[in-house]
């Protein structure tokens, strides 16, 4: 069972709040606060203390996956900027009724365009409507839409 996808962010308050605002994410308490020996021998980092926050994703209910936003005491930068042909972990997608009106959301809140809004129709699945834009930290976000 896929359980979360998880976010290192440089403020992790003010990231929440961006996809809790834009995308409806719901918070799941409590407010993680961890560190110790048992964060250090698992994550392979030296004194190790992160908070941070899992927020519930829309259209699963209760029991769904979260986006885990989480800020480490010490980051490392990101080496490359926002690109969508970055190697490892490239975007998180959101379904959308309406592409429009998610991409002014985004804005509202502090992301960015990243590309153009296309429609395409792929054989044997369907018309896919879709964009990517970025948060706030320039994490790739893709808003779809499917007919």
């Amino acid at each position: 069972m896929y359980k979360h996808t998880n976010i290192i962010a440089q403020d992790w308050r003010a990231l929440a709040r961006f996809y809790e605002k834009a995308f409806d994410c719901v918070r799941v308490p409590p407010v993680r606060r961890l560190s110790g020996s048992w964060l250090e021998k698992g994550t392979g980092i030296s004194a190790a203390k992160l908070s941070g926050v899992h927020l519930r994703l829309p259209g699963h209910g209760s029991k769904g996956p979260t986006l885990e936003i989480f800020q480490f005491a010490q980051n490392e930068a990101r080496i490359q900027p926002t690109q969508a042909n970055r190697e490892g972990l490239a975007h998180i997608a959101f379904e959308v009724d309406d592409i429009e009106h998610a991409m002014s959301e985004v804005l509202r809140y502090g992301g960015k365009k990243v590309g153009n809004l296309v429609t395409h129709d792929v054989e044997g699945v369907g018309t896919l409507s879709f964009v990517y834009m970025a948060d706030p930290e320039g994490n790739i976000i893709e808003l779809q839409r499917w007919k």
